[in-house]
């Protein structure tokens, strides 16, 4: 299990390593979680459901003011420093880290925010490159620091929406609302149902018998750029057969499965073989935040059970890795129900575990993942927490 540094340790650090860089004292520091998406997995570009939950591994930034209108900032994580000006903030894809900070400015300013320059350090314990939203965590975390400094109210959904914008015109990536959303607006002790369409959420807590488990396979993520562009795509052609017989449909949470059989002979079996997990995967958050409030915790694992084999077969986005540690996780007695989570292509896969259990899972299920002589695996429980916050 990994041992994770509390927040305010983190905080504490990134505060020492500001001073180190910068010299003195930050005025303030912000924090944002990363999540797991719990279920609904490819729904969010389809105006579908999905259900997230924050968990405790943050991203934080220490932030100081500066009279001009440069903005620095230092990555603890990668070890670089750079900077711009904030008068000459331009897209800039392929920059790494730094392009989701400068993103966040870039995407507040045109929301009517005038940043003054600023100093920032940022530092975090979401893994990078896992399928946790390390980037949206810092975005959302920048753009907190960024309205502290400015003197401005925190208004969670506009600045989720902001911070997607700063993926999708300033960093390139045509991502769903999923992860700032859950960076943002998360409750402590609940995942977050929300409706990708009419962007309104609904907390759900958690079980006190559950405990989530991430089980990050090491597997490398290479590919989820290319497959996710090439998945969209798909989603889209699938749109545009159905829309000639019923013009009403905007994206796939308009099609009823009965509407997508009736239109099977126009699809190639690729496009009707994702439109299909898409259309049953948009029902289950819905289902699984039913279960989870009635405390039905194997119809919650059944569910679960259900995404990753439709993600397998149907969507094509796991990974040998994904499915051997979801076969582990599966066998375990203390174990509901696993999938994978996230884009795909490795990362990270999720189990629901008896809590009282969950010491032995990630032991046995580690061990066992590992002896194996792949890529080395790492399990941790998490915790559902809250969404960006400032630290005191």
């Amino acid at each position: 299990m990994v041992d994770v540094q509390s927040l305010p340790a983190l905080a504490g650090h990134t505060a020492s390593v500001f001073a180190q860089r910068f010299g003195g004292r930050p005025e303030g520091l912000a924090a944002a979680p990363g999540r797991v998406n719990l279920i609904g997995e490819h729904t969010d570009y389809n105006d579908g459901f999905v259900m997230p939950m924050a968990i405790d591994r943050h991203a934080v930034v220490a932030w100081r003011r500066r009279p001009d209108r440069v903005l620095r900032a230092h990555s603890v994580t990668f070890a670089e420093a750079a900077g711009t000006s904030l008068e000459e903030l331009a897209p800039a894809p392929g920059r790494g880290w730094f392009a989701y900070v400068a993103g966040a400015a870039w995407a507040l300013e045109r929301e009517g925010l005038r940043l003054p320059g600023l100093d920032l350090v940022v530092d975090g314990t979401v893994p990078v490159g896992a399928g946790l939203s390390s980037s949206a965590a810092l975005e959302v975390a920048v753009a907190r620091a960024c309205c502290a400094a400015a003197g401005a109210g925190w208004d969670p959904v506009r600045m989720a929406l902001a911070c997607q914008r700063a993926e999708h015109e300033f960093v390139g990536t045509r991502c769903g609302v999923m992860d700032q959303f859950a960076a943002a607006c998360s409750r402590a002790g609940c995942a977050l149902l929300l409706d990708c369409r009419s962007l309104a959420t609904e907390a759900v807590p958690l079980p006190p018998g559950a405990t989530v488990v991430v089980m990050d396979t090491g597997a490398s993520r290479a590919l989820a750029g290319s497959a996710y562009n090439a998945r969209r795509a798909s989603c889209q052609r699938a749109v545009e057969a159905l829309r000639h017989d019923a013009p009403h449909v905007r994206t796939l949470r308009d099609v009823t499965l009965e509407q997508l059989e009736a239109c099977r002979s126009q699809l190639d079996e690729t496009t009707w073989r994702r439109a299909r997990h898409v259309v049953e995967e948009i029902e289950r958050p819905r289902a699984l935040a039913d279960s989870l409030r009635h405390g039905d915790l194997r119809l919650a694992g059944r569910l679960m059970d259900a995404s990753h084999q439709s993600l397998r077969t149907l969507y094509d986005v796991s990974s040998a890795e994904l499915d051997h540690i979801v076969s582990l996780a599966r066998a375990h007695a203390g174990c509901f129900g696993a999938r994978m989570t996230g884009a795909g292509f490795g990362g990270c896969a999720i189990a629901l575990v008896q809590a009282g259990a969950a010491a032995d899972f990630i032991a046995t299920v580690e061990a066992a993942y590992n002896a194996a002589g792949g890529p080395t695996g790492t399990l941790f429980a998490c915790r559902p927490v809250a969404g960006a916050s400032l630290i005191s």
